[in-house]
Formats: structure tokens, C-alpha cells, sequence
């Protein structure tokens, strides 16, 4: 699961260098969290490993004040900054139908394009969960992306943040499949329609439920840390024109990985919400497709 046991030496594969900031940080702070961890958090890990027949050094790898801060804990904070300055920089001071700004133009194809995913898979109270969704395709979208500034890299090359992130979608499905269907009603789902399949079906459906987290974590981890790879390696044996022709392929793998990420969480959601079936909802929800989510609707 771990592909690098020494957070540092993971950084410098494929031609990477520790960046300057993560240097400087545990510079700065290395010894004092370095002390924390040895008193606190890795006494725990070790016992938590011991039933594996390991340890948190086997696992993490060595402890020092040199890589106390993880580059990818650094990393995804400044992901973090970077997306609220971007939603902050595209979103429009004043509201244009008629001549909309370019930032206006680009934040609104986001919000269209998350819209029209929640719509087609949800249904039309899919867009209760926009803003956590919107959120992982921003956070996820620029964490990918940092990997092509010099100086930085994609926290998301990192299992420790992928994980994360496919565990917080898993919670998030899930509470909301609890939240819709209560507890008894959400783990039903997993038996499926046919009843005398149930004792068969839902230790798979379990199972295969269980496994999402690790699938989306290591799915968005092997083509973003790939990608760094290739770069890196490019970058140290050849002149400079040639990671410049590949970035366009790194792009498409930034934002395809992002639309895959994202897509999956939504179909994971729609899973557990059901639609009420009323009459004139088709009518009602193609009404409601009319107007834009930041520029006005138009009224004919």
C-alpha cells in the first residue's frame, strides 16, 4: 500500500526535490513536532502496527526533525489557500448576463458542468450537495495542477491525502444515505430488490462499498504521482522543450482525474438517494434547468 516508507525519498523520486518550503518549515518547527510525534503520536502508531507485526517506522518510515512536516501535509494546506484564492479571484464583483467577464465565463462552466452532473445522476435534488461536491472538484483540480509549478508539487501524488479524500466522500455518502433512508433502511439498499439474493448479495455489496475509499484514493494517486514521475525524469535527462510539449497531457490527466473523481462521489451519492416520484416533475425539473447558477435565468 505504502509505496515509499521515507516521506522524503518520495518527494525526490522521479526527479523531485523536497520543496524549499517544506525545508524551511521543518527547519523552523521540525524539532518541536518532531519531539510531539515521539512522545505522542508514535508510541500509538506502534501499537496500532504491532498487531500487523509491524512498526510506525516500517510504515511511515524514519522519524526526523528533517521530515517531521510530511511535504504533502504542506502541500495540500497550500492547495487549500490556492483554491479559495481562485474561487475568490473568478467569482464577479458585479453580475453580467449581457457582457459577463471572462472570470465570470470560467467559473460559471465549472458550476454548470457540476450542475448538469448532480441533474443527469441525482436527479433534481441533486444540487443539496453542489457545494461539497464543487468543493472536491476545486481542492482536487488544484492540488493536481501544483504539480506543474516549479517549486511545488501535487499533494495528490500522495497516498496519505488520496486516502483522505476517498474516505471523506465514503463518509459523505454514506451520512447521507443514513440521513435519507435512516441506518436499517441504508444497509437494505446493500441486500438489493430480489430477496431470496439477499444472504448472497449484500456481504459483496458490503465489501465492494468498503473497498471504494482505497479505489478512489489509488486510482487519482497512481495517474497523478505517474504523471510527476514521467515529468521529473523528463525534465532531468532532456532540455527544457520537451516537459513543455507534455504539459498539455498533463493537464488532461489534471482534469480528468478530477472529473473521474468527482463523477464517481456523485454516483455514489445517487446510489443511496431516491427520487420521489411526483407528477410534472419532468416539467418542473426542465423549468428549473432553465437559468444558470451565477448569471440570472432568462425569462421569456
Amino acid at each position: 500500500m505504502f509505496l515509499f516508507a521515507d516521506p522524503k525519498a518520495a518527494a525526490e523520486s522521479g526527479g523531485h526535490h523536497t520543496p524549499l518550503i517544506v525545508e524551511f518549515l521543518n527547519r523552523q518547527f521540525g524539532e518541536a513536532v518532531h519531539h510531539f510525534q515521539m512522545q505522542y503520536t508514535k508510541p500509538r502508531w506502534d501499537w496500532f502496527f504491532g498487531f500487523f507485526g509491524t512498526t510506525a517506522e516500517n510504515v511511515f518510515g524514519a522519524y526526523t526533525p528533517e521530515n517531521a512536516i510530511p511535504w504533502y501535509t504542506v502541500m495540500f494546506v497550500l492547495a487549500a489557500l490556492f483554491t479559495l484564492v481562485v474561487v475568490w479571484v473568478l467569482k464577479p464583483r458585479r453580475l453580467s448576463e449581457d457582457e459577463p467577464a471572462n472570470s465570470q465565463l470560467t467559473l460559471e462552466a465549472g458550476v454548470l458542468a457540476i450542475r448538469n452532473l448532480l441533474r443527469e445522476n441525482v436527479g433534481p435534488r441533486g444540487m443539496k450537495y453542489f457545494t461539497v461536491i464543487a468543493t472536491f472538484a476545486a481542492l482536487i483540480l488544484i492540488s493536481n495542477l501544483m504539480g506543474l509549478v516549479p517549486g511545488l508539487m501535487s499533494p495528490t501524488a500522495s497516498t496519505s491525502v488520496t486516502f483522505a479524500l476517498g474516505i471523506t466522500s465514503f463518509v459523505y455518502y454514506n451520512a447521507i444515505g443514513i440521513r435519507e433512508n435512516g441506518l436499517v433502511g441504508h444497509l437494505k439498499h446493500f441486500a438489493g430488490p430480489i430477496p431470496w439474493l439477499a444472504f448472497l448479495l449484500f456481504p459483496i455489496e458490503l465489501i465492494s462499498n468498503f473497498v471504494r475509499p482505497l479505489s478512489l484514493g489509488i486510482r487519482l494517486f497512481g495517474n497523478i504521482f505517474g504523471d510527476e514521475q514521467i515529468l521529473g525524469t523528463i525534465s532531468g535527462l532532456v532540455a527544457w522543450i520537451l516537459p513543455v510539449l507534455i504539459m498539455p497531457l498533463s493537464l488532461f490527466v489534471a482534469f480528468m482525474q478530477t472529473f473521474i473523481f468527482v463523477l464517481l462521489s456523485i454516483i455514489y451519492i445517487s446510489e443511496v438517494v431516491h427520487e420521489p416520484h411526483e407528477e410534472g416533475h419532468g416539467e418542473h425539473a426542465h423549468g428549473h434547468e432553465e437559468g444558470g447558477l451565477v448569471t440570472a435565468p432568462s425569462h421569456t
